[in-house]
């Protein structure tokens, strides 16, 4: 299982101040706000983290991760104590990006997604090992080329480490689904890579050193 330490550079710069006025609480009972502060906002940064990487832009992910808070702190009545508040808190957000991507029109029909998961299915067929050599940054730019449904299902597994009942939560699918487009995502990227590798020579002096 493939792990990465650091998705991307610029989400280490400080997590964005939620700026949520005084006005956003009236009516909040001060115990719930509290409560809300103590489980809640400790995921800011991994929230900002997520959504920058989702979105590539740190004005829409500060916006994105706003609007999550905002919509979690009404909510948070919902919110079952000693469960797990980050992924309830992550299940917010992509459920807001899908719908600002669905008004922008620019989400596939889920029947594309699973059109797309067959046609992989049948041309990856061969599953090439991880190249040795590949840097973490080299990986990501690796994983940037694949299709945002992939990105997601990885970014949640191996980035954020949620079980899979978790990411299934997170994005709404069947937990078969989860499983077999994390299979199939970690297959194209490491067709990915070993493409990478081939184009710049990696690996061949290794290979060649076995071979001789």
């Amino acid at each position: 299982m493939m792990r990465y330490r650091n998705v991307d550079a610029r989400s280490r710069r400080e997590a964005p101040n939620l700026g949520m006025a005084k006005s956003t609480r009236v009516g909040e009972a001060g115990g719930q706000w509290a409560d809300f502060e103590g489980v809640a906002l400790p995921h800011l940064e991994s929230l900002f983290r997520l959504a920058l990487w989702l979105e590539r832009d740190r004005h829409a992910a500060e916006d994105l991760v706003q609007e999550t808070f905002a919509q979690a702190l009404q909510s948070f009545h919902r919110f079952e104590p000693g469960t797990n508040c980050r992924a309830w808190l992550v299940s917010i957000l992509q459920h807001l990006r899908s719908n600002r991507r669905r008004t922008l029109a620019r989400q596939p029909p889920l029947s594309d997604v699973g059109d797309l998961e067959e046609q992989l299915a049948e041309t990856l067929a061969y599953e090439p090992p991880t190249p040795e050599g590949i840097s973490e940054e080299e990986v990501l730019l690796a994983l940037k080329k694949l299709p945002s449904a992939f990105q997601e299902v990885i970014v949640l597994a191996d980035v954020e480490q949620f079980s899979y009942k978790e990411i299934a939560e997170i994005l709404g699918i069947p937990l078969g689904t989860v499983m077999s487009r994390l299979h199939r995502a970690r297959k194209l990227l490491r067709t990915e890579l070993a493409a990478y590798a081939n184009a710049r020579g990696i690996g061949r002096g290794a290979a060649r050193a076995v071979s001789s």
